[in-house]
């Protein structure tokens, strides 16, 4: 990661030496110096002396600016290459200061992983309960409010098939005989669906047949009265 900036004191040209190279080589002294700091700290390096002066374009008038800026050591030139003490200091400072960033950045973006497949386990732990919630549900009967004595247990499904076979109002008329019965008698049975439908199906085998004079046929409805059915 290259150092887009570098540390620039606003009393800079307060200081003895950049003082000093005012004197000597006016703004185009000063110009140069702090062009040279610009392309030491985008490096982060000492660069050639060569390529530098290449670049800045140094001729006679700014090489002897340059060898003044080597004098008072505002800039230094070893091994062909050409640094900074300040310069290379804050680069230092700046490597170290970006590896301590990437390092907490990186812990912290494994922080959020681990915490978002804990909450994606917990999410697939939650929708199983969902699903096996939905399984017992769909278990449950659910019974209509057709009865007004609140006796009767129908789910809709078996009304609908009772309104089917015998029509609505004799469904209903089924189902109150039914309410009354067990409301009356205290009787319970384990479907009342099929209970009708084994009502209906005696009383239909009683009208069908005919009764001789004198025969002792009971009717349906005092069958129900004595408990006979």
């Amino acid at each position: 990661m290259l150092m887009k900036y570098f540390m620039h004191d606003t009393s800079a040209f307060q200081d003895e030496k950049i003082t000093e190279l005012y004197i000597k080589f006016g703004y185009e002294g000063v110009g140069l110096f702090f062009t040279i700091l610009e392309k030491l700290a985008l490096q982060e390096k000492p660069i050639k002396t060569s390529v530098l002066k290449a670049q800045l374009n140094v001729r006679k008038r700014l090489e002897k600016c340059w060898c003044f800026m080597e004098e008072i050591g505002i800039i230094s030139s070893s091994n062909g290459e050409t640094f900074n003490e300040n310069i290379l200091k804050f680069s230092e400072k700046y490597r170290v200061s970006s590896e301590k960033n990437r390092k907490r950045i990186s812990e912290w973006r494994e922080r959020q992983e681990d915490i978002k497949n804990v909450t994606c386990n917990e999410s697939v732990r939650n929708a199983d309960k969902v699903k096996l919630s939905k399984v017992k549900l769909s278990k449950v009967k659910i019974y209509i409010d057709i009865d007004p004595y609140k006796k009767v247990k129908l789910q809709q499904s078996e009304y609908d098939k009772l309104v089917e076979l015998f029509g609505e109002r004799k469904a209903k008329d089924w189902i109150e005989r039914l309410a009354l019965h067990i409301g009356s008698k205290g009787d319970s049975y384990k479907n009342h669906y099929l209970t009708i439908l084994n009502w209906e199906k005696r009383e239909r085998v009683k009208v069908d047949q005919k009764p001789t004079q004198g025969s002792n046929i009971i009717p349906f409805d005092e069958q129900v009265r004595l408990g006979m059915v």
